[in-house]
């Protein structure tokens, strides 16, 4: 028996775990001669009337329940022959178009997706997830020969002996028993590209990626943190808006929303930039108490123990609640940058141009397990949707062409991280950004939200976990083993919400951390 659970949805009793994913509509298809079960918990996003999942092709022997968007919908459909199509759904096209050419279905398909398939007429089914895991699936298999599919861990974890994250960019295949990698771009081989750099040609790249994200049906902002990922998606968007289907329904002003604690860095940015770029801009403000009193519910949302990811991940969440009860069900995000250009601080370290890139290419690879994790659960956990520009497939091939050398930080000749994106948005003549904006340092988010909450953590975690426990956490915890009285702290909410082995087992970390150390030691030893 096959037992397919896609998208926002689970099989069993799991479909009430992942309501909160999609709360406008409730999906369900049973073939029991097929053995198959597909439940779907929509977030109406494009056709809102009448784009119920799941959806299927003309003759209702193909069905599929998707998670995602799919962005070339109009332009797939009108490569196609003529189909008549049942609602207009963007995710529809997947059905007809696997009905044409089969699983190559999913390299055609430009958005961000995971998705379950299943054909009627040989019961076989494929599952997919986009190429770089910007939304969430998992894969399991039940004591009783069953495979199970779901967003979310929560959804299988009573169900499934064992389970594991489903990698991006790959498709799962019962004809061929198995997995298999459909996303083969020239950097994930880690080869060292050499194309020049080109400011324009960069430029209108991310813009046309944060145009392709204003497909909406329903209101829609931007996250706002003031640092420059946020900032430059805010400009373009609202540069791009005007004339655009979305303005014609929802206006020319583009909503934003910022978190923070009271008086913290990213508000104060934030706040400059909406003003300079015009935006309606609303603030939230959280005390660390209020935060400390969400970790549980984060843990819960998210399914990481990871310390970096559940720092960020709780003033994302609190915002979302607010930003969902003022109406809006979208928003874009700026995760990526960081990856791509190699934002991050530890970069500096980085011997070669070489070294360089092929961690740009590891921490893309690992996305999936923390930035784009938490973009996408800290949001749906409200039923509001993250769309992230940067991680535009052709826009990060095209990022990942150019020769590593011209990302570099070189203070001599004035490049700090990010320099090239800063660079191909430095237009004197109709700016997009302030100057000191464009080119501000990055800042973790955890910390451009106010510098006390970290403290605020460590001092709490501290007051649950003693010297001894920590002393001891090889033996309670042998995967995985905690260092940290903040990392125990995590682990043990972690556990209290999912017992189960499988789920620890489910999940890897390899963080930045670890990247720094290697980092060192090679600068070491090339001096």
């Amino acid at each position: 028996m096959v037992v397919v659970v896609s998208s926002c949805c689970c099989g069993g009793g799991g479909g009430g775990r992942l309501r909160h994913r999609g709360p406008d509509w409730s999906g369900l298809f049973v073939d029991e001669a097929a053995g198959v079960y597909l439940a779907h918990e929509r977030l109406a996003i494009i056709d809102p009337a009448s784009g119920d999942q799941p959806l299927f092709n003309e003759t209702k022997e193909i069905v599929v329940a998707v998670n995602g968007e799919i962005y070339n919908h109009e332009a797939l459909k009108a490569g196609m022959k003529a189909h008549q199509y049942n609602t207009q759904s963007d995710c529809e096209v997947i059905a007809h178009l696997y009905e044409e050419i089969g699983e190559e279905v999913v390299v055609k398909l430009d958005g961000m997706f995971s998705f379950v398939l299943v054909d009627l007429r040989d019961k076989s089914f494929i599952a997919a997830r986009d190429p770089l895991g910007i939304t969430p699936l998992y894969l399991g298999w039940g004591s009783d020969g069953s495979v199970w599919f779901a967003s979310e861990m929560k959804a299988l974890k009573d169900d499934c002996e064992r389970f594991v994250t489903f990698p991006p960019g790959h498709i799962y295949s019962s004809k061929e028993g198995g997995l298999r990698r459909y996303y083969n771009p020239p950097w994930f081989n880690e080869s060292i590209p050499a194309e020049p750099y080109d400011p324009l040609i960069l430029r209108h790249a991310f813009e046309k990626s944060v145009i392709k994200r204003l497909m909406t049906d329903v209101p829609f902002g931007v996250l706002l943190s003031g640092g420059l990922d946020s900032s430059l998606v805010a400009a373009v968007a609202q540069r791009h808006l005007a004339g655009s289907k979305a303005a014609k329904q929802w206006g020319n002003k583009l909503h934003s929303f910022c978190v923070g604690l009271e008086g913290s860095p990213d508000l104060k940015a934030a706040r400059e930039v909406a003003d300079y770029i015009g935006t309606v801009h609303k603030e939230f403000h959280f005390t660390v108490q209020e935060g400390l009193d969400a970790i549980s519910d984060v843990i819960y949302h998210i399914e990481t123990y990871d310390v970096t990811t559940i720092r960020a991940s709780t003033p994302m969440f609190l915002m979302s609640r607010k930003i969902k009860a003022l109406g809006v069900k979208m928003v874009l995000s700026g995760e990526g940058s960081d990856e791509i250009f190699g934002g991050y601080l530890y970069f500096h370290k980085a011997p070669s141009k070489e070294e360089f890139h092929k961690e740009t290419c590891r921490k893309l690879k690992a996305l999936h397990l923390y930035d784009n994790l938490r973009a996408n659960k800290s949001t749906s956990a409200w039923g509001l949707e993250a769309r992230v520009p940067f991680l535009d497939k052709d826009f990060v091939n095209l990022a990942m062409s150019i020769d590593p050398a011209v990302k570099m930080v070189n203070v001599k000749e004035g490049r700090i991280e990010k320099w090239i994106m800063r660079k191909a948005f430095d237009d004197e003549e109709n700016p997009y950004l302030p100057k000191h904006i464009l080119y501000r340092q990055k800042e973790q988010f955890s910390d451009g939200v106010g510098y006390s909450w970290i403290d605020g953590l460590k001092d709490h975690a501290a007051s649950q976990v003693t010297d001894k426990m920590l002393a001891n956490a090889k033996h309670v915890y042998p995967y995985n083993t905690p260092n940290t009285k903040e990392g125990y702290y995590y682990r043990m909410v972690f556990e209290r919400c999912f017992p189960q082995v499988g789920v620890v087992l489910c999940l890897g970390f390899a963080r930045d951390l670890v990247f720094c150390i290697y980092f060192i030691e090679l600068l070491t030893s090339v001096c």
